[in-house]
Parts: structure tokens; C-alpha cells; sequence
């Protein structure tokens, strides 16, 4: 409800979003105006076409909040999710961070309510508390570690295991974690809408018309289709599997952004995207929030420095520091 508040408050007090931009070559205005104002550009793999491709950095979590701790940019803006942009003010507070849409939020975040997740963290004394980064900062500052899926097998084993863990919040990539690692975490039932939404019929009848298909799949997908994945990764590590495989064909249990560049870095192979369970555009999984943001709204975002991201200063410090366990874990 905050993030709805703030962009519905944000549109009504500027107006911004409403400006008529017909006749602006929006590409050029951008890279004009990045120079300009010394900004970058990050990029997630789940944004559109248009705007990986102008983006200054395109990466996963991990790789977006490795790049976001090290540039010397003055502003960032952050082609995302609100949860995304949010880490990257907390690892520069002094920075001036952007997000093109308000409304680019994250169902897997929105699972996790603060308030309820500091009483569950009540009820298991003793805990030490692994999250996901998809989710707010004060769920990161209930936490002794964030992780990312590129990096969450190394952090959970890099706790003792007599040290019980309590994983938050994808009930999904902590079950993967579970059996990966031999552990029995706590785990918080929340979930990424995009990674349940793919139908184990459509996914079966698809492979058996191409047999000779990998399944390949994002550990936040249910657990039925792991079992029937090839392999299972990160956004990062299923770009490199399809890149260094020998196999031609694949489908793909993730997002539709990553077939972007998947299909980008290997022109001469079959990329098939995991049929959704509802009939859509794209016959596939995609994250409505990520496509909210448009070139359009990442113009005037540059232009006039809206919306901007804050995170109040004592939340931020104690948020920063599982944050930056997480990335000197990942060196």
C-alpha cells in the first residue's frame, strides 16, 4: 500500500508522467541526459527489450548490487523493481537513486510484511536470519545475512551447521536450499507469482514435442518443476549453462525477460520460453511490475529526477549490514 500511496501522491503533486512527449527520440534524450548528469543506467533481465539494450550494466540481483556498491556515478538509475533501487540507496545513501515507476514493486516482497515477520523471527530464538534480497528494507534489517539465488547455496553453508537458520521469504528457494544443503531451515511462506505460474501440463506436452530440449529452471519455481529441470540456477547462471552447453535447445523456466539475452548470446540455438498456466501475450511467465517501467517513463524519470528513492537513515544502517555481509561473502 506505501509504494501505491507514494507513486499515486508522486503523479498527482508533479504531474510528470502525464508530460507530452510525442516527437522525442527517447533513446538519444536518455544517453544525452545520462552524460549529463553523470548517471547510470542499471538494468535487471526481466526489463524490457529497449531498455536492457541501452542500459549501462544489464545483471541479476547480485550482479546489480555488486555494481551498484562500486560506481562513482552521481545518480543511479535503476531499471527494476522498488526492492532493487531501494539496496542501492542503502548502499549509497549519498547518491541520488531513481526509479522510472513507483508502482514496480514485487509480489515475492509484498509476502513478507515487516510486522508479521518480526514476530515469527520472535518465535524462533536463536535463529540466525538468511533473506532473499527480494524483499523491503526492514525485512533486511531483521537479518543477520541477505543472499541472492547466484550466491545463497555459498552463504547458507557458510553458517555452522548446529546454528539454526530461519530463510525468508520464498518458501521455494529455501526448500531448493534444504536439499541442496542438507540443512532444515525455517522457512517463511512467501512466493514470486511469476516463478508459480508455470503449468506442469503445458510443460510436459511442450517437451514432449521437442525431446530434445533441456528444461532448465529458476530455483524460486515450484518444487514439482525442479524435479523435471536438467538444470537449475540464477538468472546468471542459466545465461552461462545455455552459453557453455553443447545442447542446442532449451526451455526455459524463468521469467521471459532473460530470452532476451539468452537469445542475444546464443543466435544459433532454440530458446523456448516455460508455457504460464494462463493464457497470455507471450504464452509465458512475465513480471508485470518489471514491465511497468517503459522508455518512456525512464526519460522523464532522468529528466526531472522522479520518482526518488529515500530510506530513512537509521533503517538504512541497520539494513546495509547483511547487505554487505552478502557481498564480501560473494568476492
Amino acid at each position: 500500500m506505501k509504494l501505491i500511496e507514494l507513486a499515486k501522491q508522486n503523479i498527482e503533486t508533479k504531474g510528470y508522467l502525464d508530460i507530452e512527449t510525442s516527437g522525442i527520440d527517447y533513446i538519444t534524450e536518455i544517453q544525452k541526459l545520462k552524460k549529463e548528469k553523470n548517471a547510470i543506467l542499471l538494468a535487471h533481465y526481466y526489463q524490457i527489450d529497449e531498455i536492457q539494450e541501452i542500459a549501462d550494466f544489464v545483471g541479476d540481483s547480485l550482479a546489480l548490487a555488486q555494481k551498484a556498491a562500486k560506481t562513482d556515478a552521481d545518480m543511479i538509475i535503476f531499471a527494476g523493481v522498488h526492492f532493487m533501487a531501494e539496496t542501492a540507496k542503502i548502499l549509497n545513501p549519498t547518491k541520488k537513486v531513481l526509479l522510472p515507476d513507483l508502482l514496480a514493486g514485487c509480489s515475492l516482497a509484498d509476502s513478507c510484511p515487516p510486522d508479521n515477520f518480526s514476530e515469527f523471527k520472535k518465535q524462533h530464538p536463536n535463529h540466525v536470519v538468511i533473506t532473499y534480497i527480494n524483499c523491503s528494507a526492514e525485512i533486511k534489517a531483521l537479518s543477520d545475512y541477505v543472499c541472492t539465488s547466484s550466491n545463497a547455496k555459498k552463504i547458507v553453508n557458510s553458517i555452522p551447521k548446529e546454528q539454526p537458520i530461519i530463510f525468508a521469504p520464498d518458501k521455494n528457494l529455501g526448500a531448493y536450499l534444504n536439499k541442496e544443503t542438507g540443512r532444515d531451515m525455517v522457512l517463511w511462506e512467501g512466493s514470486c507469482l511469476v516463478h508459480e505460474a508455470f503449468s506442469m501440463e503445458k510443460l510436459i506436452k511442450l517437451h514432449k514435442e521437442n525431446l530434445d530440449a533441456e528444461i532448465i529452471a529458476h530455483p524460486e519455481s515450484e518444487d514439482h518443476l525442479l524435479q523435471v529441470a536438467s538444470y537449475i540456477g540464477s538468472t546468471a547462471g542459466l545465461l552461462d549453462y545455455v552459453k557453455n552447453s553443447s545442447r542446442t535447445k532449451f526451455i526455459v523456466a524463468t521469467e521471459a525477460g532473460i530470452l532476451y539475452q539468452m537469445m542475444r548470446e546464443n543466435p544459433d540455438k532454440d530458446i523456448i520460453p516455460a508455457p504460464a498456466k494462463e493464457d497470455n501475450t507471450c504464452a509465458c511467465s512475465e513480471c508485470a511490475y518489471m514491465k511497468l517501467n517503459t522508455l518512456k517513463k525512464l526519460y522523464l524519470c532522468i529528466k526531472h529526477e522522479l520518482p526518488n528513492i529515500e530510506v530513512d537513515a537509521e533503517l538504512a544502517k541497520k539494513a546495509i549490514v547483511p547487505i554487505e555481509r552478502m557481498l564480501e561473502l560473494s568476492k
